[in-house]
Order: structure tokens, then C-alpha cells, then sequence
């Protein structure tokens, strides 16, 4: 009777572990996301147009791209419908397979930076391009960058 109990102890521990893992993780990063705090990607780039400085931000918006190797960047679109990257500080990652659309709160640190051509070419790989697109890439671009420290969303906004 009393290795039965044990059994069972042990078998719904395992099972309520596995599923609050499953059911619960939707934020990353060391930081934890205040999302009343943020603003959309148009106000981001505006004020970033009037700014050189470094400054943080928490934005919301839907993604657009995600790293299907391992989940390290995402981007989401800027007003003009070009790519804003988000890498994440210190390599945290989401998981690749978080469905593109769905709305996310990031906060993070914005900055004008050049991003190298072995930088772009590493993104370029990251999202699954062609080798011929990927040789393309010849010049380094000087651009907004996003340096995120904390995600989250509600799996139930997922697209």
C-alpha cells in the first residue's frame, strides 16, 4: 500500500510539473515586462528618429519573424514595413515555434548601430534564406536596433 502511494505521489508530481511547464511560460528574459508600460513601434521609431541616444523601451507589436534555429532574435515591422530585429541580451531565447502574429511586449534597449555584413549574412541563415540571398549581403547597414531583456505574451492572443 504504502509504495502504490508513493507511486502516485510520484506520477502526479511529474505530471503537474510537465504541465505548468507547458501551460505557463510565456515571458523570458531576465527582465520581467511591465506591459502598461508600452508603446507601439511607430512611437518607438519616431522618437528614436529625434535621438541618438541609447534609451529603453517597452514595445508592443506582433511578430513578424522569429530565429528557427533557436529563438535568439525576433523582429517585428516598423510603420515604413521594413523589419525592426530584436536580439535578445545575453542569448535567452523563446521558443522557435511561437507562432508568427502573435502580439508580444518586449522591453529592451533601442540604438542606432551598424550591423555587420557577418551579422546580417548569421540573421539572414537564422531565417531560413537562400544561399544566394544570403551572398547578396555585401554591405554593412547602419539602422535601429532593439536589444531586448525581457518578452512576454498571452498565448491566448496567438495567432
Amino acid at each position: 500500500m504504502m509504495v502504490n502511494n508513493r507511486i502516485w505521489l510520484f506520477g502526479a508530481c511529474v505530471i503537474g510539473f510537465l504541465w505548468s511547464c507547458a501551460s505557463t511560460k510565456h515571458a523570458y528574459g531576465p527582465v520581467k515586462v511591465n506591459a502598461s508600460e508600452a508603446i507601439s513601434v511607430a512611437q518607438l521609431v519616431d522618437y528614436m528618429n529625434r535621438s541618438t541616444a541609447a534609451q529603453a523601451f517597452t514595445i508592443k507589436a506582433p511578430l513578424t519573424a522569429v530565429c528557427q534555429n533557436a529563438g535568439c532574435w525576433v523582429q517585428v515591422a516598423k510603420p515604413d514595413g521594413k523589419p525592426l530585429m530584436v536580439r535578445f541580451k545575453d542569448h535567452f531565447t523563446i521558443p522557435p515555434t511561437t507562432p508568427i502574429g502573435t502580439e508580444v511586449y518586449i522591453h529592451g534597449i533601442a540604438t542606432w548601430d551598424t550591423v555587420s555584413v557577418k551579422a546580417l549574412r548569421h540573421f539572414a541563415e537564422d531565417a531560413g534564406k537562400s544561399m544566394d540571398e544570403i551572398n547578396h549581403i555585401t554591405q554593412p547597414e547602419f539602422k535601429l536596433n532593439f536589444q531586448g531583456d525581457g518578452i512576454k505574451w498571452d498565448p491566448s492572443k496567438s495567432k
